[in-house]
């Protein structure tokens, strides 16, 4: 859920800080006090579309900042290790600054990212709907989605098999695609890689070989430094006077020590074996001394080798193991373009055989669908039923097409809606009135909520266009749905405002020649004479008092029951 938001220099809003409750929380108060800026915030925060004109004037950058607290599973966690973000099992912070000239930065647990993966991460932690604005209950494509997510374990095993066997007979379609191609570009192709297969096999490159040819190229390209070196560590270990010779003659002076004192014995050890290992020492130096040979022949043939092996590069990979590993690649085409007729008799009847599979896992997950789908109908006219709309119809259409295979299976599913009698099924992207949409969305909601996982859900004065008992029915819903998920919502309707469990009050303030939004949580007594002013308007009676004292108790036995 929501647990914290700042917001700084956003429009109205100078210096913001609320923190956020689990169930319902609604904001009220005047029109134009700020209510619908708080949700532009949220909006820009989970990567809507943001501009300079959000920046509080005469200010240089807006600062929007919200703490989620997450469960361990989560689908927020693999998303954010998928983009290189470090996320923990308790929470994840979303940063969004906007400059006066429009420039936008993005950031994850302190990570920038770009405005898409902001968007795709606050999608699985906030779903904001206003009046015109309804996502995916309002985007067809994702009704396929919706119907699976509400099916539960046994359709997204199903899918899962699906996808399996799907992702291998696309496979087998591309290849015989590619293999069935127009003969000239087919013998183009074929010159173009025999070409390359020729190139890298004449090179006979080797296995590490290049590290090998650096190495030596750097010993030839230093051989007065490297020859120099070795000499005068010979000529101070070696001859006369020198270090070989006098560590010589300590080795004998503590061996006569030893003879007389055997507590001395160790330290002719000692000199001893440092004796015999310098002695291996200088035999080795001398031996490098006499087998290094400058040879700037070898340093041109090196060179050139390097050269050879750095246009490969350039052409087939970026070391010598890809280069390799590409003429495999490519020797593999050849095999297949030069007898590709039979390879595609091959593919056709493993295409033939995959497509039997395809078609049965298609089928398995398209009846589990048909059963989701029904629950899914009975489901919604019972909430329906609940908001009033007793008479309106909706039905999961589901079409099966067994010939045509798609990622998501051979079905293809759309919401239909009728709410009069006698009226055809319409989509239900088509359905206009407010009112009707209001309830139609929130008896969805009552349903998806379960299934979706999403953190927090923000309505934006949804319920517009309706009162009385259906008013009071909105309200007993939109609570249901903060039974399972956190709901933030904007409402003008008492009915609506009762229902909460923390009630925000929202108000304009001026100081001095500036105006600013402030956010005020109220107590019993003020949540009372709130509602009551939603109820009367800008005069408050004593009756309108007890109006809403009495409708923050029958609320409050509704909430009681419905726990």
């Amino acid at each position: 859920m929501l647990q914290e938001l700042s917001i700084r220099h956003f429009a109205i809003i100078d210096a913001l800080a609320l923190s956020f409750e689990r169930g319902l929380t609604v904001l009220t108060g005047e029109t134009g006090a700020g209510k619908s800026i708080i949700i532009d915030a949220l909006q820009l925060l989970t990567g809507g579309r943001g501009s300079g004109e959000f920046v509080r004037h005469g200010e240089k950058k807006a600062e929007i900042e919200g703490m989620f607290s997450i469960h361990a599973d989560h689908p927020c966690i693999p998303l954010c290790q998928e983009f290189g973000i470090e996320a923990d099992e308790e929470s994840i912070i979303l940063r969004r600054e906007i400059s006066a000239a429009g420039k936008s930065v993005c950031r994850v647990n302190g990570k920038m990212v770009t405005l898409s993966i902001l968007r795709e991460i606050g999608a699985k932690l906030m779903d904001i709907h206003g009046q015109h604005e309804h996502q995916e209950l309002m985007n067809a494509p994702s009704h396929i989605r919706l119907l699976d997510d509400f099916g539960g374990r046994s359709i997204e095993q199903a899918r899962r098999r699906y996808e399996e066997v799907f992702h291998q007979y696309a496979h087998l379609q591309s290849e015989i695609r590619r293999l069935s191609e127009n003969d000239q570009h087919l013998a183009h192709r074929l010159d173009l890689i025999q070409f390359q297969l020729n190139e890298i096999e004449n090179a006979s490159l080797v296995s590490g070989e290049e590290e090998k040819l650096e190495a030596e190229r750097q010993q030839l390209a230093n051989f007065e430094k490297l020859y120099g070196a070795l000499s005068e560590a010979y000529n101070a270990l070696s001859g006369e006077g020198r270090a070989l010779d006098w560590l010589g003659l300590s080795m004998n002076g503590l061996e006569s020590a030893a003879s007389i004192n055997e507590e001395y014995k160790p330290l002719h050890e000692s000199a001893a074996n440092s004796f015999y290992v310098l002695e291996d020492t200088v035999r080795d130096v001398s031996s490098l001394l006499d087998t290094l040979e400058f040879n700037p022949g070898r340093l041109n043939e090196i060179q050139s080798r390097l050269n050879e092996i750095s246009q490969l590069k350039r052409k087939y990979g970026t070391t010598i193991d890809e280069i390799l590993h590409y003429s495999e690649t490519i020797a593999k085409e050849i095999d297949q373009l030069t007898h590709r007729d039979t390879h595609v008799t091959r593919l056709q009847k493993e295409l033939e055989e995959a497509k039997k599979h395809v078609l049965a896992e298609g089928q398995k997950l398209s009846l589990l669908r048909l059963d989701a789908a029904r629950q899914l109908e009975e489901a919604i006219h019972q909430e329906l039923k609940e908001l009033y709309m007793e008479k309106t119809v909706f039905n999961v259409n589901v079409q099966t097409e067994s010939g045509q295979f798609r990622k998501d299976g051979i079905d293809q599913i759309e919401f239909y809606m009728t709410t009069n009698p006698g009226e055809p099924l319409k989509p239900l992207v088509k359905i206009a009135s407010g009112g009707e949409m209001s309830r139609v969305m929130l008896a969805m909601k009552t349903i998806f909520s379960r299934h979706q996982g999403i953190t927090s859900i923000i309505f934006d004065e949804v319920d517009t266009g309706v009162s009385g008992r259906v008013a009071q029915a909105i309200g007993e819903k939109i609570y249901k749905i903060a039974v399972h998920s956190q709901v933030l919502c904007i409402s003008h309707l008492p009915q609506v405002a009762a229902m909460a469990d923390t009630h925000l009050y929202i108000q304009k303030q001026q100081g001095g020649a500036r105006t600013s939004t402030t956010v005020t949580p109220l107590d019993e007594e003020e949540k009372a004479s709130e509602i009551g002013r939603m109820i009367s308007g800008a005069e408050m009676t004593d009756l309108t008092k007890e109006h809403a004292k009495e409708l923050l108790a029958l609320s409050a036995k509704i909430k009681h029951s419905a726990v």
